[in-house]
């Protein structure tokens, strides 16, 4: 029995003192590599925002705010008719107004800003829109890719991507003098392409005046849509 008891006691001892260099080898496992792949696709951006605004100005700030309220509702009274859904969203933007200072730190007057905003897939729907606005003006425009768009075309990067990850991992599994691999952990992002700005070309107001009704030139730019996998393996023999 104490024999018994000492041959149990020597095995969990021989257990116990296994047990670190078993866990250390778990958690850093040998002939492992970890690296990444992209594939990007370059496509047309069918996203048009429209930012029309205007400035108001007064002795008080009920004044302005009416000014900028009436001016907001005439545009949206505009706008709203022709407003779809993906074609063109009409909103409202940054709505503000601020005091203006004259010497020794007293207010003169108040100023303020309102905004509206088409945005969609529809260009000519939107520029058309734009053009009939007449209490605003065009303040800024920015071109982007659409959720539907992003999401058709990163289907095709992401299969490209996961090929290129595959292709690598086996190349790099015969460089290093091994006939194959094992996915230990592997990651796919994609971007998110943002909304690009574009320059407007001020003209003089005469000329704007001339051609009020003439929807803005707008031609699409570029978007560029990315796939990254990233990952780890395990090189086998």
């Amino acid at each position: 029995m104490k024999r018994s008891l000492s041959l149990a006691s020597l095995s969990l001892a021989a257990a116990l003192a296994a047990t670190p260099a078993l866990a250390q080898q778990t958690a850093n496992p040998s002939n492992v590599v970890s690296f990444s792949t992209s594939a990007n696709l370059e496509v047309p951006q069918d996203l048009l925002s429209l930012t029309l605004n205007t400035t108001r100005e007064g002795s008080d700030a009920a004044t302005v705010q009416k000014a900028l309220q009436q001016a907001v509702e005439a545009a949206l009274a505009q706008a709203k008719p022709s407003a779809q859904a993906g074609a063109m969203e009409v909103r409202t933007g940054n709505f503000s107004i601020y005091p203006r200072y004259a010497s020794q730190g007293r207010i003169s007057g108040w100023q303020g800003t309102a905004e509206v905003v088409l945005e969609g897939t529809d260009v000519p729907r939107i520029t058309q829109t734009a053009a009939r606005i007449n209490t605003l003006s065009v303040a800024r425009v920015a071109q982007g890719l659409s959720r539907q768009a992003r999401e058709k075309h990163e289907s095709a990067v992401q299969a490209q991507a996961v090929s290129q990850f595959r292709a690598k991992a086996q190349d790099l599994a015969k460089l290093f003098g091994f006939s194959g691999y094992e996915l230990r952990e592997v990651n796919v992002s994609t971007n998110e392409p943002g909304m690009s700005p574009m320059p407007i070309m001020m003209r003089a107001k005469s000329d704007m005046m001339a051609s009020e009704a003439a929807p803005l030139p707008v031609e699409a730019g570029k978007a560029l849509v990315t796939v990254t996998v990233s990952g780890s393996i395990a090189l086998t023999k």
